[in-house]
């Protein structure tokens, strides 16, 4: 399809797009010739919420191609497993760090992308290029009626392996009013995430995380820290649906109303630590975050999908300095 814009900037500054996935929010650019540099300066300045348009993080639409050209090897292995994702989220948090992707942001990516006109998810999916390898995206009807988009995420592992999900730790997490730290299960979707277990929503609502999470051993690259109340199981005709609610710590960022690939680790962290204790493993999980509700499926090829929906808030145009 024909894209509607030329490129990210105008006579008067840089077109910019809001939109957030369950209140993960973003600021979006479209580069559609890949000839846009953000500097982690000129990042943090667009989200920050006082003084720029304020987001959880800020994604660049931009060829797959360009970001070749640029230098990044992953590009190149994305182009080279599917030639068709011609799209690249070129994802950086709220301090301008660059991160590997983004679940909500992916799904946040592809409603810009339609309407942008570069893709028409009513009859195709979308093979996005992100730093994580290429991301699968569809669209369905959500249960609220209003479109969702399930993302399929791609393989996902424990980093600490069978030892690791049979203690049903391989970290410890402190908290700020934490007496001690307690023990953690390290999930990797492409990007890192450090669970941890609390036992009631009351304790998981008094959490506080102002302060980052301190995670030991601390990851090479930092870590997004999930803490978790699993919720009884619901069923639905066949099928049996767990329930996780949860809040979230994103690197660079602080608490966020909601972390996609967060999430997905809480739901894989809470399933591995039901089959330590002997439970049958479901595969269907509902995710509550502060800010809506997310789904995770657990695929038979070993991937795990995310889906929820995703809205584009206003569009408008600044200044980078």
């Amino acid at each position: 399809m024909t894209s509607r814009t030329t490129g990210p900037r105008s006579t008067t500054g840089l077109r910019f797009t809001k939109g957030h996935g369950t209140h993960n929010d973003f600021v979006l650019v479209a580069d559609t010739r890949g000839d846009l540099e953000l500097t982690p300066e000129q990042v943090r300045t667009l989200a920050d919420r006082r003084g720029g348009i304020g987001g959880d993080g800020v994604i660049r639409l931009a060829p797959t191609a360009a970001i070749a050209r640029a230098g990044e090897a992953v590009a190149d292995q994305v182009l080279a497993e599917e030639p068709a994702a011609i799209w690249f989220m070129d994802y950086r948090n709220a301090d301008g760090s660059v991160a590997e992707m983004c679940g909500n942001g992916v799904r946040v990516f592809t409603a810009f992308a339609e309407s942008l006109g570069l893709v028409d998810l009513d009859t195709t999916e979308l093979a996005l290029g992100t730093r994580a390898g290429v991301k699968r995206v569809r669209k369905e009807t959500g249960p609220d009626g209003v479109p969702w988009y399930a993302v399929d995420l791609g393989p996902w592992r424990l980093p600490g392996g069978a030892e690791a999900a049979a203690a049903g730790a391989d970290a410890a997490v402190a908290v700020r009013g934490w007496a001690a730290p307690r023990p953690a299960l390290s999930v990797d979707l492409g990007n890192p995430h450090t669970v941890v277990a609390l036992g009631s929503t009351d304790e998981l609502a008094r959490i506080d995380l102002t302060q980052a999470p301190q995670v030991a051993p601390p990851p090479p690259h930092g870590t997004n820290v999930e803490l978790v109340v699993p919720l009884e199981e619901t069923t639905s005709g066949a099928e049996t649906a767990g329930r996780v609610r949860m809040r979230v710590h994103e690197r660079g960022v602080g608490e966020t109303q909601s972390c996609g690939t967060g999430a997905v680790a809480a739901a894989l962290a809470v399933r591995t630590w039901a089959a330590a204790g002997g439970r049958a493993p479901v595969d269907t999980w509902f995710v509550e975050v502060p800010g809506g509700l997310l789904r995770v499926r657990v695929l038979t090829d070993g991937h795990a999908e995310l889906a929820g929906p995703a809205q584009l808030v206003f569009s408008g145009e600044t200044t980078l300095v």
